[in-house]
C-alpha cells in the first residue's frame, strides 16, 4: 500500500499513449480523440509505427524517441507486448501507467498470477504506478484530463468516484452527464495487480479537491489494506460504497459456498466492514449520489427525527410512510412550536402535527414562517421541505424565498420539489445555495435516513468502548495445548470434552461432559457427573443427533441412562444404518429455567479473516435466521452493538414474565471467543449451540472446534489490527517510581483528557506550534486515543496516581506513511515530570518501535526556540536543521538504517 508516484499517475503534465492508432474502434485512438477533446494542457505525445499523426497530432515510432518523459503513459497495446513496453518506460523514468490493451480478460488464473509477477517484477513498484490491466481508465476533470477508453466527460466537482467496473463507471458517467453533476476524478481500477482500493483512498483522503468518495466495490484482495486506509479516508471525509451483494456472491462465490447455501455470509461480511471503517453502503446509483450530495454539506443529522412541511397532503404521508419504513422517526411537535406555527397560519389551516400539511397555495413568505419555527424546535435532527406544484404560485418565489431564509442557518434541511419545467428551475435555486434538492419524497427522505446512518457509523468508529473487565486472564497456553494435542494426533476437531475445556481456559461457562464408547462407559460417566444428565450419539455422519433421536435428556437414573443409550442404538441403526457409531457424549443436565437461547460462533472468511457470529440458538436456529456479525478484535461497546443488530436483542431487555438477561456476561462472552481466535490461530471456527444466557449470566450447553495447521501470528488474520498488547514494558524513573510504557487504547480517553488538561500553557504551545485552546471535545479525543495500530502509534507513560488511580505523564506518537517509507513523531511530558528521564525514555521507545517495524526515516518539527526537543532529538542521532519554508521551526531527521537498537 503506497501513495509514492500516485501524484505522476492522476496528476501528471504530460502524457505518452502508447499503441495509439487511427482506427476509430481501438482503444489507441479512442482514448488519443478523448484527450485532445478534453483540453489537457500538458504535451500529449501517441506512440505508434502505423501514422504520422493521430488525432491531428505527430506520432512517435518508440517510447525512447520520445522528446519528453512522460509523467503519464496510456498503454493501448496487446498484454503480450505490456512487459517490453513497461521495461522501455522504466528506462525513461515514467511514473505511472494505465493498462488498457485486450488479453488479460481471457486467460486463466494461473496466466493471469504470471503476466502480474512479470509486469511487477519490470515496473518494480512503486517506482512505476499501474492501473490495470483492462482498465477503462481515467478522469481528472480540474486537469481537463480524460484518460479514458469513455464514450463522453465530466466537468469538475467535489466528488470522487472509483469503480471496480467498466460497465458502472460508464453508467455512472451517463448519469452524472445527465444530471449535471460533476466529479474531482472517475477512476476504472480495472485488474488491480498494483494500484488498488486503499492506495487510492490514501491519495484522495488528503485531496483537497476532493470532498466526497464514492466506490464501486465487488471484491477486496487485502482486508487490512483496505481497512486501515478507509478508516483513515472516513474521518476526513464522507466514503460511500456500493456493491450488489448477494447476487453478485452467488455468481461470483466458491462453489462450497453455493452448495451450501452460505453465499449470503460474504455480502453480510463486506457489510460489517464498511459499517466497522465508518463507511456508509447505499443501495443503487441513485442512493449514492443522493447521499453524496447530502453528506457534502456542512450541515449534520445528529439522530432520525424528521420534521415534514410541505403543501400537499398526499405528498407528505408519502414522506411519512418512506421515513417510518426506514426505520426513521416522525419527529414530535412541542407545544410552543404548534402555537406559534396556529399564529401565523390559524390553527383551522393546517394540519397540527408532523407532517406539518400547510395550504396548498402557501406562497414564500408563508413557507419561510412556518420553517422558521420548526428550525426553533430542537426535537428534530432534520426537516423535509415539499412542495408540490400549483399554477397560481411560482415554483422559484417560494424556492428564493426559502434560499434566503437559510443564509445563516446550520439545522439540516433537505428539499423536494415535485414537478419538472418550473420545479427544475427551483431545484437550480438550491443546488446554487448548497441545500440538498430531490425530485421525490421517497429520495428525499431516503438521503436523510443514509446521513442518520453515516453519523451512526462514525460514532462508532469514534466511541469510547467500555473497560473491558480486569479479571479476564485467558489461559491461553492451556488452550493452545488442547489445540495442539488434536493436531499431534491428526485430527480436523475436537471432541465435546476437549472443546469445553478449551472454551472453559478462556473463561466460559460451561456444562460438564464426558465421552463414552458404550452402554457401560455411559453409565460410569453419569455416575461420576451426578444426575440427572443427557445422552446423546457420537457419529461422523450424523452431525444433529436429533434429527435421528439420538437424544435423551434428564435421565435420572443408572438404569435410565443403559436403556437410553440402547434405545438410541435402535433408532440409529434403522434411520441411518450406513453411520458409523463412535459412541456417546454424558453431559450434567445444565437447568436453566427460563432461559434464552442463543448461538455465538467464529468462522474464517477467506477475506476479512475470523468473523464473529451472535444470534438465536437452538434447534430452531438455522430456521430462524437471526444473526449478526462483526469483525474482530470486539470491546464491550462493539460486542453490545452486535447483540443489539439481532431480533432476539428485543427479548434479552426483559418480558413482563423474565428478568432481563445479563448482556454484559454476554458480551465478554463475545469478546473472551473473539480473543480465543485470535490468540490460538489454529481455530478454524468455533460454534456455541446453544448458549444458555439469564439474568444469572450465561452457560455454554454445545461446544464444536473444527482446527487445522497455522504457521504466524494470530493477529495476522485479522481485518483490523488488534491492540499490540506485546509492546507494553515497565520502566523506572529516576525517582524510583514504577512506570507503564504501552501503546494508548480507546479506554484512555478519560485519563488522556486529564494529561492535556494538565499541561503548562507553555507545554501546549512548544506542541502544536501556537496558542490552543483546552476545551478539547470528544471528537478531539477519541483522534488521539482511537488509532490505527497498522499507521499510527502512541506510547503513553502511565502510573498509579496517589488514590491509585492511572495516570498519563507523557505520551510519543509516530504517524508512518501507508508505504512506511518514513513516519513522523511528536512527543509532551508533564511540566512536573521533566527531569526524571521519562522524555528519554519515550523517545527510545517510539524510535524502537519504528526500527523495527522498517520505517526508513523518521523526523519531526518543533519551535527554534525549543532547545530541550533538539538537544534530546540530537542526543539520538536526529540532524537538526533550519525549515526552508517557516523561519520559527527546525526539522529533525533520523535516517533509519544508521539506528542500532
Amino acid at each position: 500500500m503506497s501513495v509514492i508516484n500516485l501524484e505522476y499517475l492522476l496528476k501528471p503534465r504530460s502524457v505518452a499513449v502508447i499503441g495509439a492508432t487511427n482506427d476509430p474502434r481501438n482503444a489507441g485512438n479512442i482514448v488519443m480523440r478523448n484527450i485532445m477533446a478534453g483540453g489537457f494542457m500538458g504535451p500529449v505525445m501517441p506512440v505508434s509505427d502505423e501514422a504520422e499523426a493521430i488525432a491531428g497530432v505527430l506520432t512517435h515510432p518508440s517510447v525512447k524517441h520520445l522528446p519528453k518523459t512522460p509523467d503519464l503513459a496510456v498503454v493501448c497495446s496487446p498484454l503480450d507486448q505490456v512487459p517490453e513496453i513497461i521495461h522501455s518506460l522504466k528506462e525513461r523514468g515514467t511514473k505511472g501507467a494505465v493498462l488498457m490493451g485486450s488479453g488479460f480478460a481471457s486467460m486463466t488464473p494461473e496466466e493471469r498470477l504470471d503476466v502480474k509477477s512479470t509486469i511487477l517484477g519490470i515496473a518494480k513498484s512503486p517506482e512505476i504506478r499501474i492501473i490495470g490491466p483492462k482498465s477503462l481508465g481515467f478522469m481528472v476533470p480540474s486537469l481537463n484530463l480524460n484518460a479514458s477508453l469513455a464514450h463522453g466527460a465530466v466537468g469538475p466537482g467535489k466528488v470522487a468516484f472509483i469503480s471496480q467496473s467498466d460497465s458502472l463507471f460508464a453508467t455512472v458517467l451517463d448519469w452524472a452527464i445527465d444530471k449535471g453533476v460533476g466529479f474531482s476524478h472517475m477512476i476504472a481500477l480495472g485488474s488491480r495487480i498494483d494500484v488498488t482500493f486503499a492506495d487510492i483512498l490514501d491519495y484522495l483522503g488528503s485531496d483537497p479537491l476532493t470532498r466526497s468518495i464514492m466506490l464501486y466495490v465487488e471484491s477486496i484482495k487485502d482486508a487490512r489494506e483496505f481497512m486501515s486506509a478507509a478508516r483513515a479516508a472516513s474521518r476526513n471525509k464522507p466514503v460511500l460504497v456500493i456493491r450488489p451483494g448477494q447476487a453478485l456472491d452467488t455468481v461470483l462465490g466458491d462453489v462450497k459456498l453455493r452448495e451450501t447455501g452460505d453465499h449470503w455470509l460474504m455480502d453480510e461480511v463486506y457489510d460489517v466492514a464498511f459499517r466497522r471503517a465508518g463507511m456508509l453502503r447505499v443501495e443503487d446509483i441513485d442512493g449514492l449520489f443522493d447521499a453524496a450530495q447530502t453528506l457534502s454539506t456542512p450541515r449534520q443529522v445528529y439522530g432520525k427525527k424528521l420534521a415534514i412541511l410541505t403543501n400537499g397532503t398526499s405528498a407528505g404521508i408519502l414522506a411519512a410512510d418512506r421515513l417510518l419504513n426506514g426505520g426513521g422517526e416522525l419527529a414530535p411537535l412541542s407545544d410552543e412550536t404548534i402555537k406559534a406555527i396556529d399564529g401565523v397560519l390559524g390553527a383551522e389551516n393546517w394540519s397540527r402535527a408532523n407532517p406539518v400539511d400547510i395550504p396548498f397555495n402557501a406562497d414564500g413568505n408563508a413557507y419561510s414562517a412556518v420553517l422558521k419555527l420548526l428550525i426553533k424546535d430542537k426535537t428534530a435532527n432534520g426537516i423535509l421541505v415539499m412542495h408540490v406544484p400549483w399554477t397560481a404560485q411560482p415554483d422559484r418565489e417560494v424556492a428564493e424565498a426559502l434560499r434566503d431564509s437559510l443564509k445563516r442557518v446550520r439545522r439540516m434541511v433537505l428539499t423536494a420539489w415535485l414537478g419538472s419545467g418550473a420545479a427544475e428551475e427551483a431545484r437550480e435555486v438550491f443546488r446554487k445555495a448548497d441545500i440538498p434538492t430531490y425530485e421525490t419524497p421517497t429520495q428525499a427522505v431516503q438521503a436523510f435516513l443514509y446521513m442518520a446512518e453515516y453519523l451512526r457509523n462514525q460514532e462508532m468508529l469514534i466511541e469510547t468502548p467500555d473497560s473491558l473487565p480486569t479479571d479476564f486472564f485467558p489461559d491461553t497456553t492451556g488452550a493452545r495445548a488442547i489445540v495442539q494435542k488434536a493436531l499431534d494426533d491428526e485430527r480436523d476437531s475436537l471432541t465435546e470434552p476437549e472443546a469445553k475445556d478449551l472454551l472453559a481456559a478462556y473463561g466460559i461457562p460451561v456444562v460438564e461432559t464426558r465421552i463414552a464408547v458404550s452402554a457401560k462407559e455411559a453409565v460410569i460417566a453419569a455416575d461420576a457427573l451426578g444426575y440427572p444428565v443427557a445422552l446423546k450419539l457420537r457419529s461422523p455422519q450424523i452431525p444433529q443427533p436429533f434429527d435421528v433421536g439420538g437424544v435423551m435428556l434428564d435421565l435420572e437414573t443408572p438404569e435410565r441412562v443403559w436403556e437410553g443409550a440402547a434405545s438410541i442404538l435402535a433408532r440409529c441403526t434403522r434411520e441411518r444404518p450406513d453411520a458409523y457409531i463412535e459412541g456417546f457424549t454424558v453431559q450434567k443436565m445444565g437447568r436453566r429455567l427460563g432461559a434464552h437461547e442463543l448461538s455465538v460462533s467464529a468462522t474464517v472468511d477467506s477475506v476479512f479473516g475470523p468473523v464473529l457470529h451472535f444470534g438465536h440458538g437452538g434447534m430452531a436456529r438455522e430456521m430462524i435466521q437471526d444473526q449478526a456479525l462483526t469483525l474482530p478484535p470486539l470491546s464491550m461497546s462493539l460486542a453490545k452493538e452486535l447483540v443489539c443488530r439481532t431480533r432476539i436483542a428485543t427479548l434479552l431487555r426483559g418480558t413482563p414474565s423474565q428478568l432481563p438477561v445479563d448482556i454484559d456476561d454476554i458480551c465478554l462472552t463475545l469478546i473472551q471467543i473473539s480473543q480465543l481466535i485470535v490468540d490460538v490461530p489454529q481455530i478454524m471456527s468455533i460454534d456455541i449451540n446453544p448458549l444458555y444466557a439469564d439474568s444469572e449470566g450465561v452457560l455454554a450447553l454445545g461446544g464444536k472446534v473444527e482446527i487445522a495447521p497455522f504457521e504466524g501470528e494470530g493477529e495476522a488474520r485479522l481485518a483490523i489490527r488488534p491492540y499490540p498488547r506485546e509492546l507494553e514494558e515497565c520502566v523506572v524513573l529516576k525517582a524510583g517510581r514504577h512506570v507503564t510504557l504501552r501503546p494508548i487504547r480507546p479506554e484512555d480517553e478519560k485519563t488522556h483528557r486529564t494529561f492535556l488538561s494538565s499541561l503548562t500553557d507553555e507545554d501546549l504551545r512548544l506542541r502544536f506550534f501556537g496558542v490552543v485552546q483546552r476545551d478539547f471535545d470528544h471528537k478531539d479525543i477519541a483522534r488521539f486515543t482511537q488509532i490505527d495500530y497498522d499507521r499510527e502509534m502512541a506510547f503513553i507513560a502511565t502510573a498509579l496516581d496517589e488514590k491509585g488511580e492511572p495516570e498519563t505523564l507523557g505520551v510519543m506518537r509516530t504517524n508512518t506513511r501507508p508505504d512506511n517509507s518514513e513516519a513522523e513523531f511528536a512527543i509532551v511530558v508533564r511540566s512536573d515530570q521533566k527531569g526524571e528521564g521519562l522524555g528519554s525514555m519515550l523517545f527510545y521507545k517510539g524510535i524502537q518501535y519504528t526500527k523495527e517495524r522498517g520505517t526508513l526515516v523518521l523526523e519531526g518539527q518543533t519551535m527554534r526556540e525549543n532547545k530541550a526537543m533538539q538537544g534530546l532529538s540530537k542526543k539520538f542521532g536526529f540532524v537538526v536543521t533550519p525549515d526552508q519554508h517557516d523561519e520559527d521551526l527546525v526539522n529533525m531527521t533520523l535516517d533509519m538504517e544508521t539506528v542500532e537498537i
